[in-house]
């Protein structure tokens, strides 16, 4: 068992982790630029699939990085550098994602797996200084040994487009890591990270997430300005700081950030939370883009909006013990995603009522988290 050390000084956030996820605030824009490639109202599946796999991808490349500098990291030169050379390869990887993804496949996936395999060399170098620590040992080899598989999966991926024209293994390669990792990161134990280091770095990932929605919605803000730009800019405002103020609640009110936990399901939870947001952002784009058929439109709104929500509720393990929502919650979230859901397909056409409904969406909800939230302040 690795021994416990409560005179640990809480890890914190330094600077230069800030600014390593400033380029994640360019990728999630890069990664949405794929989504706009319009077939008959429709966003092109194939386009769709590969804004799946880039934007899965780039942020597991951010959860990698943090969960290592989390555990091991010590703000060390080598960290940096890690870092750094990171931030580098992502440069590579955002030029290449793009409309013709497809003919920047090798440079994409090239970058992919240096990065991943320069996180891996961190772990084997922990794995030669930590000599004395068996559990540490096992720990390393068993993250090490996911992320050069996937590395090698990767450089396999590109040999199969080269010789199939398919990406096949590329979504198997990052499928199978997170799958691995959320079934092995059990082993870790309790004590694995630093949970307010951990939450605090994912807090900064969502917020900078926002960062793109809220550039996205300045398109609302024209130059014309009549009733029309003015209820639709509103509207689009509103979603933003009701989404938002959710997080926001759930983050500083909900989540217990002291607990002892490994930290993997708190993470991986967090890569569909910004996955959700990425394709909130993109919905709002499309709301104003006349190419796009409504049902697109509807479909795309309604069911990011559900997913970001849902990951609310799969968060649950990691909320304070003394304000857990119970089935009550769970019952009126759900019978106020299922109305909100049912009445936008029925509304599918007036596009005045749809924003309104999904601020009222977003506010009910917000609401009913307020609620919940209160019970931390009873005995």
């Amino acid at each position: 068992m690795i021994k416990e050390q409560p005179e640990k000084k809480e890890k914190k956030v330094e600077y230069i982790e800030l600014i390593y996820d400033l380029i994640f605030v360019y990728m999630i824009g890069r990664n949405n630029l794929i989504l706009h490639h319009i077939t008959n109202g429709f966003v092109d599946g194939g386009a769709f699939l590969n804004y799946i796999l880039c934007t899965f991808a780039v942020i597991q490349m951010w959860t990698m990085t943090t969960y290592y500098i989390n555990v091991y990291g010590q703000h060390s030169v080598r960290d940096h550098i890690m870092m750094f050379v990171n931030m580098f390869l992502l440069y590579f990887v955002g030029e290449s994602t793009r409309s013709d993804w497809q003919d920047y496949h090798t440079q994409y996936h090239v970058a992919w797996a240096l990065i991943l395999i320069n996180i891996a060399l961190q772990y084997m170098i922990e794995y030669r200084n930590r000599r004395d620590e068996a559990e540490h040992r096992k720990r390393i080899v068993r993250m090490g040994t996911v992320i050069l598989g996937e590395a090698l999966l990767i450089f396999g991926a590109i040999a199969e487009f080269r010789m199939f024209e398919t990406s096949f293994l590329s979504f198997v390669a990052l499928g199978a890591s997170i799958l691995v990792t959320a079934f092995t990161g059990k082993e870790n134990g309790k004590n694995a990270v630093d949970f307010p280091h951990l939450s605090e770095r994912v807090m900064l990932y969502v917020v900078f997430t926002f960062g793109e929605m809220i550039i996205a919605v300045s398109s609302y803000f024209g130059e014309k300005v009549d009733l029309n730009s003015l209820y639709f800019s509103a509207m689009s405002f509103l979603i933003v700081v009701g989404l938002f103020l959710s997080y926001g609640v759930l983050y500083d009110r909900l989540i217990d950030r002291e607990m002892k936990t490994n930290g993997i399901g708190y993470i991986l939870t967090h890569i569909f939370i910004i996955f959700a947001l990425n394709n909130i952002t993109a919905a709002l784009e499309f709301m104003r883009n006349d190419a796009v058929d409504l049902m697109a439109k509807i479909l795309f709104i309604t069911l990011s909006l559900i997913l970001y929500y849902a990951c609310f509720i799969l968060l649950h393990r990691y909320i304070k013990t003394n304000c857990k929502p119970g089935f009550g919650f769970l019952l009126a979230a759900v019978f106020i995603g299922i109305l909100f859901t049912g009445a936008m397909f029925c509304m599918r056409r007036q596009m005045y009522i749809n924003i309104a409904l999904t601020v009222i969406f977003v506010f009910a909800l917000f609401g009913l988290l307020c609620f919940y939230a209160k019970s931390e302040e009873k005995p």
